[in-house]
Order: structure tokens, then C-alpha cells, then sequence
């Protein structure tokens, strides 16, 4: 999961959440129990009011219908990269260290997928969708302004390269 680390000012964790669930044999016999811990992302405060869709984890098909859609829109599109992001959760519930119930997990960069993962921004009658595929940032939008000022804003507030107008990625050559 990651370590425990005290908790930086200003940093508000995301919370975790135990997942239990009963596999069952063709006959409808239990033949296994699972859990897994989830993040609960939707606890996160945005800054910005906005309507939102997300799945947990992008997948090749989502990247390509956002292609689309950018491409039936006219939008151009951008790319970015996070260069180091820090994400903190909360121990589990009835897991935490005896020692230090407060401190919480600072999240290794392999399980970063905890953010939604497409998001669609209004402002006014302008559109920005965003494509998040683990650290880097696919976005578009309906202004060259609002991206501009969404790229900004990223910029300030996480450690990022802007890399400019989306040519390729994951294999896929954008024209």
C-alpha cells in the first residue's frame, strides 16, 4: 500500500473503505470470501463546481470515444505529466498501527489510480473534458482560453510538464 507517514500540513487524507464480497460456485455455494480496501475519492473538496464522470480505471475504449468526441467537436487537444504527485490515506478501520492510529499511508506512485478519471468541467457555455491515465493528462476544450487556464491552474497546483498539443499516447498516434 505504502508507508506510514505523518501528515503534512494542509493535507486533508482520503478515506478507506473494506469491500467484502462472497464468490460463489455454479451450485450458488459460497467457495470463497474477498475484501479489498477501496479509497474514498469522492470525499476529495473541489475547488471548482463542475459535473462529473468517471470511471476507476481508463480504459483504452474510454480513451478512444474522448477522441472521438474531441475530434466531432473540433477541440484540440493537450497533454500533460505529473511529475510527482503525493496522495495520503487513512488507515483502515480496525487496522490501525497500535503505536500511531493518527498517521496515515502515503501511497506509493504505482497505485495512483485512485482519482477519477474523466471529468467534464463547465464554465459558462465552454466545455473542458480531461482524460487522467494514471500520471498524465489528456484535456480539451470548447475555448483555447479555458484550457489555457485549466493547464495554468495544474501547473501551480502539482508539480507538472506541459507537453503541448496531444501527438500521441498509449500507442496511439493523434493527428
Amino acid at each position: 500500500m505504502g508507508y506510514l507517514s505523518r501528515t503534512p500540513p494542509h493535507c486533508n487524507p482520503i478515506g478507506t473503505k473494506w469491500v467484502f464480497k462472497n464468490k460463489q460456485g455454479e451450485d450458488g455455494v459460497v467457495v470463497r470470501n474477498k475484501a479489498r480496501l477501496v479509497t474514498q475519492g469522492f470525499c476529495h473538496k473541489e475547488r471548482i463546481d463542475y459535473e462529473e464522470t468517471f470511471s476507476p480505471v481508463a480504459r483504452l475504449e474510454a480513451i478512444r470515444i474522448l477522441l472521438a468526441f474531441a475530434a466531432s467537436k473540433g477541440f484540440k487537444l493537450f497533454q500533460m505529466d505529473v511529475k510527482k504527485k503525493e496522495i495520503y490515506v487513512r488507515q483502515p478501520l480496525g487496522f490501525e498501527h497500535p503505536k500511531y492510529p493518527k498517521r496515515v499511508f502515503k501511497l506509493q506512485k504505482a497505485l495512483w489510480r485512485v482519482y477519477k478519471t474523466l471529468l467534464l468541467l463547465r464554465h459558462g457555455k465552454d466545455l473542458l473534458i480531461v482524460q487522467i491515465y494514471m500520471d498524465d493528462i489528456i484535456f480539451g476544450g470548447s475555448s483555447h482560453a479555458l484550457c489555457s487556464k485549466f493547464s495554468e491552474q495544474m501547473s501551480r497546483e502539482f508539480e507538472m510538464s506541459m507537453m503541448g498539443e496531444l501527438q500521441f499516447f498509449l500507442g496511439l498516434q493523434i493527428r
